[in-house]
């Protein structure tokens, strides 16, 4: 350290938690500077949250201390753990990948709560709006306080998330997953913001699988692998690979999609409506061939929901129809759809993926319970459902004590290969893969892709609805833009770029190419 270095306002010494036998942070150390921006690193289950939730007041360590800066300059101090008021009060924002935000208050009214007494003078509307005002030139975080944060875009009320922490002091800016849901345009402009607050003084942690922004917007990068820290380094030491390696502990390979030749159309969608609210969808044509990836591209809450849904069955169609092989599917009924050879790997994979208190084997053999290969004589055979149960983990490296455990109690990214091995080990004729890879880091994510294009390499069709472009890129064969619940035509991959697709994702030049 010289004496021209900022001062340490944060530090996290020896931190250790543990969740019974599992040991979730192992002796995990972590310092931040004034002005500095740390990128936090690490696979699914590799201790990332729970070290921010020990900071943040959401759980306490067994071990080890956080310190702060006292405000009086005076040095670190220690942080009362295990209280979300003290982390506030000391200048410690966290900003979660999901918004925590009333949709039915005004943004103003939102970044107002909880600062103080009701009667508080410092909570006086016109008071507090001139200084959110002034806030808001400095930062160059501008919203509309007096719009309800439901008519607000994905991206302005990720403003009113960091307005929030900012209007209450804080020296220590946490964000988790910070443009899982933004435009490519979106996500530049966040980072320029954060920026140019660093730049004020502000320290910043962000949590993020994207390599690419993290290069590119970090000062420094720390690596947790299995609880423990294995890297902190400066981000001008790294590139893609190393960090990948430094993640999963050895040499990471991508999988790429190469040239194919899509057959016949194998799935068509006819001006099909469906849905209502701001995730309608209204007019959509849409044709899936044989052997090709197609890629939706979208904001949240742009349609493409609804879309997975009225292809699992979930929904019926307002007007339009749907088509398999050129015979009339049977919308609005899941077990037709399973039947018809669709199968989907859901968004929210806890929620639609598995039921979460049954065992690894029943959600591993659900859709099929009723097929010949789990039943005798009308009885479930359980000793088929363990023989698929044992093959599947071997198979997919389902990280789980046996078929017997509680699904609900594994990570995202095992989670996710329940989901993979009950759909695609099927061999179905399309498979409907929504957001397949969100939230997982680079190991669970390659694995994704690889069998998303092994499915297409023996001729399925695989809509791929994902908000990252990198992903959509990387696999599919065309590309379609959903905007406000409509669909643009699909131009190969070849001929687009991530400016015109974030562009149009924002509504942008939508109109030359919708169908």
């Amino acid at each position: 350290m010289t004496a021209a270095d900022p001062p340490v306002v944060l530090r996290l010494q020896g931190i250790t938690k543990r969740f019974g036998a599992l040991v979730a942070n192992e002796d995990v150390s972590l310092s931040l500077r004034a002005g500095e921006i740390v990128a936090l690193l690490g696979e699914n289950g590799a201790g990332k949250t729970t070290l921010m939730n020990i900071l943040f007041g959401h759980y306490v360590a067994d071990e080890g201390e956080v310190r702060i800066a006292a405000a009086d300059g005076s040095g670190l101090v220690p942080l009362e753990p295990g209280s979300p008021h003290a982390a506030l009060a000391a200048g410690i924002g966290m900003v979660h990948q999901h918004f925590a935000l009333a949709e039915n208050l005004t943004a103003l009214e939102n970044i107002l709560l909880g600062t103080g007494s009701l009667f508080s003078p410092r909570r006086a509307p016109a008071g507090a709006r001139v200084e959110l005002e002034a806030l808001m030139r400095r930062s160059g975080l501008v919203v509309d306080l007096d719009t309800r944060v439901s008519r607000l875009s994905v991206g302005e009320k990720q403003r009113v998330e960091i307005l929030k922490a900012l209007y209450r002091k804080a020296r220590v800016l946490v964000l988790d997953e910070p443009t899982a849901v933004l435009t490519p345009q979106e996500s530049e402009q966040l980072f320029a913001t954060l920026k140019a607050l660093a730049a004020q003084g502000l320290a910043i942690i962000f949590i993020s699988h994207k390599l690419a922004e993290v290069l590119s917007a970090s000062d420094r990068v720390a690596v947790l692998r299995h609880g423990r820290s294995v890297a902190d380094l400066p981000t001008g030491d790294c590139d893609r690979q190393k960090l990948a390696e430094l993640m999963v502990g050895h040499a990471v390979t991508q999988s790429l999609r190469e040239p194919g030749k899509p057959g016949a159309i194998l799935l068509s969608l006819a001006r099909v409506s469906a849905g209502s609210g701001r995730d309608a969808i209204r007019d959509v044509d849409l044709d899936l061939r044989v052997g090709e990836i197609l890629g939706i591209a979208g904001v949240s809450g742009n349609g493409q929901g609804t879309l997975a849904r009225l292809l699992s069955g979930l929904v019926e169609p307002e007007a339009g129809h749907l088509a398999l092989d050129g015979a009339a599917l049977e919308a609005g009924d899941p077990g037709a759809m399973i039947s018809s050879g669709i199968a989907r790997i859901p968004e929210d994979r806890h929620r639609d993926g598995i039921v979460g208190a049954m065992s690894v084997a029943e959600n591993l053999v659900i859709e099929e319970i009723r097929s010949s290969r789990y039943q005798r004589f009308g009885f479930l055979d359980f000793s088929a459902i363990a023989d698929r149960a044992r093959e599947a983990i071997a198979a997919h490296d389902i990280r789980c004590p046996g078929g017997d455990a509680v699904s609900r109690l594994l990570s995202g990214g095992n989670i996710q290969k329940i989901v993979l091995a009950r759909t695609l080990d099927a061999h179905p004729r399309v498979v409907l893969a929504a957001q397949p890879s969100r939230g997982l880091d680079i190991g669970a994510t390659g694995e994704v892709h690889r069998r998303l294009l092994d499915a297409r390499g023996r001729g399925a069709g695989v809509i791929l609805i994902s908000e990252d472009l990198d992903e959509l890129f990387a696999l599919a064969d065309r590309i379609s833009v959903i905007h406000r619940g409509r669909l643009s035509q699909p131009l190969p991959a070849e001929v687009l770029d991530r400016a015109r697709v974030g562009l149009m994702m924002a509504g942008h030049d939508h109109e030359e190419t919708a169908a």
